[in-house]
């Protein structure tokens, strides 16, 4: 069973050192607070068995250590992969057009919002967003239809109907 209170005693002990260590081991600040946050909850999940250990912070040293061996061998590998094909291609600034429709987009309600972005980036129909958000197809119609509504208010030079689909049944 475990001890909420030796585990307690047990971190605020070790925690300063298991930080410093984890600091050395990771070479970077993030990583080490994500090595020994990782750490101790893999201690926490054993304090049954390591609260007689003779050594508990050792056993969280060897924890934080095989932790770091195993990041930087699946960072090793994405390196390696990403010196094969090189770096990504620079991705230019957002055209006018994008920062509009996002910019209009953040104006509907979520659930208007949700239906034009299922019905028009994943191309699901009326039937198939009705089923995922579990409401009435008639729901579905009328987020669709209030929502090209107030895009076609809030887009200048852009007409209802251009936003209109013929498909939506």
């Amino acid at each position: 069973m475990r001890d909420v209170n030796t585990f307690d005693d047990f971190y605020r002990s070790t925690s300063g050192r298991a930080l410093r260590y984890g600091r050395a081991v990771a070479d970077d600040a993030g990583d080490a607070q994500d090595l020994v946050q990782e750490a101790y909850a893999r201690a926490w999940r054993q304090w049954g068995k390591l609260a007689d250990h003779p050594a508990p912070e050792a056993w969280l040293r060897l924890v934080i250590s095989r932790l770091a061996t195993d990041r930087w061998r699946r960072l090793r590998g994405w390196r390696l992969a990403a010196s094969r094909t090189g770096p990504p291609a620079d991705v230019g600034p957002p055209g006018e057009d994008t920062v509009l429709l996002v910019g209009a987009l953040r104006q509907l309600p979520a659930r208007h919002r949700q239906a034009l972005a299922l019905h028009y980036l994943f191309d699901l129909s009326v039937e198939e967003i009705a089923r995922e958000a579990g409401v009435p197809t008639g729901t579905v119609k009328s987020w669709l239809s209030r929502g090209r509504a107030r895009l076609a208010e809030l887009l200048p030079g852009v007409a209802a109907e251009e936003l209109e689909v013929n498909d939506v049944a």
